[in-house]
């Protein structure tokens, strides 16, 4: 066979591992089965409220000058370019623990590595949509992943039984958030972190990596859209195992060779399945069950999880074969996601507010993904 049919076949293959990646994206399963619910999610800004919780405080002093700040309809990056324009300060100098959806209002913090930066320059970035809350100053920058948690503010409308009487979505859906609120929801990404044009980008970006590489070549891509590309293909392929497991009733259960991670921490550990006292951990959500964020090395967990992995994420060789290529490690993700304080209300006949705190790197979708069956006006 030649180079050309070789390349053309390989084009086919990569074509279909997308096509097959992005359907099971559009339909990931639920953990309390198919919603019963249908209604409209962010409406307006107001319907999206999230603030970011540090977790600590500023010392106070320090060449680092911390800056909280509210944004409606502006991204992070959006942000950080705005500081940039107002201080005069390069934006490498300017760091932020989180990205933050454009879609809603949002609170989040900044560094800004300036010792001289006064705070009469910070009050000139207050505009109508980016608001400054608070200032300070501290020793060190603020780093990527550093915040404890997000707490979110939510309203859904025009909420609709998908059967029944005018008023049942309110006893359907008051069944699944108490469910919800004692064992928690599948921890899938949010297609905000894989996106499906973001999966295509990564099929190409890494479909292109593994060709140039035999001719030391490296595709030409800015270190925000190679982040974003590799980011999708993790993501895409972290919920591809959590699919699984959720269709085969485990996700939340000790399997054999399981590696777990304590709660509220980086911490993990393979699972010992003769220890007694794992079962009650786990039922009372102070340890979960992981699964892979793909990278080079072996993955950790053993037996038939390891094999369940293993089968799940080799579907799409050019994800996997890439990512390893482009350096990343194997690390470890919660498939278990505990929603606290959750609070909500039903008014107007049609409407739910609901507010709960998630932790860092979780997302809101995925506890109205396992809600509801939402639209996004």
């Amino acid at each position: 066979m030649t180079d050309l049919h070789n390349e053309q076949a390989e084009g086919v293959v990569t074509e279909a591992e997308q096509a097959d990646l992005i359907a099971l994206m559009a339909r990931l399963p639920h953990a309390l089965g198919a919603t019963e619910v249908t209604g409209v999610f962010k409406k307006t800004p107001g319907d999206f409220v999230v603030d970011e919780v540090l977790g600590f405080n500023c010392t106070g002093q320090g060449e680092h000058v911390w800056v909280q700040v509210q944004k409606t309809m502006l991204t992070t990056l959006d942000v950080a370019q705005r500081i940039t324009e107002v201080t005069g300060v390069p934006l490498k100098r300017i760091s932020y623990s989180g990205l933050k959806d454009k879609q809603g209002v949002c609170s989040q913090w900044f560094s800004i590595h300036d010792k001289s930066l006064s705070e009469s320059i910070i009050q000139e970035l207050d505009s109508d949509n980016l608001k400054i809350l608070a200032v300070s100053r501290n020793s060190r920058k603020l780093r990527r992943g550093s915040h404890g948690a997000n707490h979110f503010r939510l309203r859904l409308t025009g909420l609709r039984s998908k059967c029944g009487t005018d008023s049942s979505h309110e006893l359907l859906l008051s069944s699944r958030l108490q469910s919800i609120a004692s064992q928690g929801v599948p921890n899938y990404f949010g297609e905000q972190r894989f996106g499906f044009d973001n999966i295509e980008n990564a099929f190409a970006y890494l479909d292109t990596l593994a060709k140039r590489s035999e001719e030391n070549r490296v595709p030409r891509a800015s270190r925000t859209q190679r982040s974003m590309w590799l980011s999708a293909a993790r993501s895409s392929l972290f919920n591809a195992v959590l699919a699984a497991r959720v269709q085969q009733g485990n996700w939340d259960s000790l399997l054999d060779g399981d590696v777990m991670n304590l709660d509220g921490t980086g911490s993990v550990f393979l699972a010992d399945s003769e220890d007694p006292a794992l079962p009650e951990r786990l039922s009372r959500m102070d340890i979960h069950p992981t699964g892979p964020l793909w990278g080079k090395g072996a993955l950790r967990s053993l037996g038939g999880t390891r094999a369940l992995e293993q089968a799940c994420c080799l579907r799409w060789p050019t994800l996997c074969h890439g990512l390893e290529r482009a350096g990343l490690e194997q690390q470890r993700r919660s498939l278990r996601l505990p929603v606290k304080r959750l609070h909500y209300r039903f008014f107007d006949s049609d409407q739910l507010e609901l507010s709960f705190e998630l932790p860092a790197g979780c997302f809101a979708t995925a506890v109205l993904h396992e809600l509801l069956d939402y639209s996004q006006a």
